[in-house]
């Protein structure tokens, strides 16, 4: 880890070597693991969490805390005066090593996910984690199904908002709605929050089927397995594109650009005003780069017969800011009060 020189984050080959060393390490010197949730507030973090069921899975979601908030040292100093919880037989010179390792680790800058801990019970292993923000619609679009805790996307229902996007894939996990775990879920209940949250703008805590290095995700392996078994016809990745039926037919994009004015800002200008009710939608253009977005807003909005409606169209610099920027035009929906 030190010679890699930045900081850890989850994507660190040697990050889960690292921890599960740690591991086996307290696992030596403690009488029981588990009692590990009781001594400190970090704990209570740990404690919450409701993606983890086991034991073995809150603890390391703790070590990972610790690094992240570099209060290992500290932690175990903590464990070293609490005798109770100490194996009798423990090697107090050993001790003295193992402290100069975690201040060696107290060093290095840990940019851990924390949210990334559902697998933690299974595996040191870290999957693919990401975040779908969905406008507010009337569906999503997914065909889930629920086995052994897990929601999985079996498919994407042809022209919904997910089968747009193409950002969700077949064999994902949903992992999370709007901060409500999904983790050990029974049948439905993604889609009681879903119905809770209706006419909201959504955020989808996504676990990839595909790891990092582009082979099936290892804990997944068996519970895939299980789907294709029910779903022979089931295919992993997203949605194939569909062709046209004729042949040799090329579909050209209708040109409805009535007036327009290509505009590169490279300093601070309001170009324009407009309030949430003056906006009708918002959606991002389905692109590679997504970076790419538009409104539409009334033509004279302080004409109240006003019938008519102008799209703006911008691009973001990055993904991020993009998904921000449609998030908050969004949100502003839900706030706005409308009377007749």
């Amino acid at each position: 880890l030190q010679a890699d020189g930045d900081a850890v984050t989850d994507s660190n080959p040697h990050l889960a070597s690292c921890c599960q060393l740690l591991e086996l390490l307290l696992r030596k010197g403690l009488q029981r693991y588990c009692r590990l949730s009781a001594l400190s507030l970090a704990v209570e973090q740990t404690k919450a969490c409701k993606k983890l069921i086991s034991a073995q899975g809150r603890g390391r979601f703790l070590l990972r805390l610790a690094l992240s908030r570099k209060i290992l040292p500290q932690f175990i100093t903590h464990l070293l005066h609490t005798p109770r919880v100490l194996e009798s037989n423990s090697n107090c010179h050993l001790s003295e090593p193992f402290m100069s390792l975690l201040l060696v680790l107290s060093h290095k800058e840990f940019k851990l996910v924390m949210e990334n801990c559902s697998f933690l019970d299974e595996s040191w292993l870290l999957p693919v984690y990401e975040t779908y923000d969905v406008v507010p619609c009337r569906d999503v679009g997914l065909v889930l199904r629920y086995l052994r805790g897990r929601v999985f996307v079996l498919d994407l229902t042809p022209g919904s908002q997910a089968d747009f996007d193409k950002f969700i894939c077949r064999g994902d996990v949903i992992d999370e709605i709007n901060g409500t775990s999904l983790r050990n879920s029974k049948s439905g209940q993604a889609g009681v929050v879903l119905s809770q949250l209706k006419g909201c703008p959504l955020s989808l805590s996504v676990v990839r089927w595909k790891a990092q290095d582009g082979t099936v995700f290892r804990p997944l392996i068996k519970l895939l397995q299980l789907l294709r078994m029910e779903n022979p016809d089931l295919q992993l990745g997203p949605t194939p594109p569909q062709h046209p039926s004729s042949k040799g037919q090329i579909s050209s994009p209708t040109q409805c650009l009535k007036e327009g004015r290509q505009t590169i800002l490279s300093f601070c200008e309001d170009l324009f005003v407009h309030h949430y009710p003056e906006i009708s939608c918002v959606g991002r253009l389905n692109q590679p780069d997504y970076t790419i977005f538009a409104f539409c807003v009334a033509d004279s909005p302080e004409t109240p017969l006003s019938t008519g409606f102008c799209c703006v169209v911008l691009r973001a610099r990055t993904i991020k800011e993009c998904e921000e920027i449609v998030c908050r035009i969004a949100t502003g929906f839900k706030h706005t009060e409308w009377f007749v």
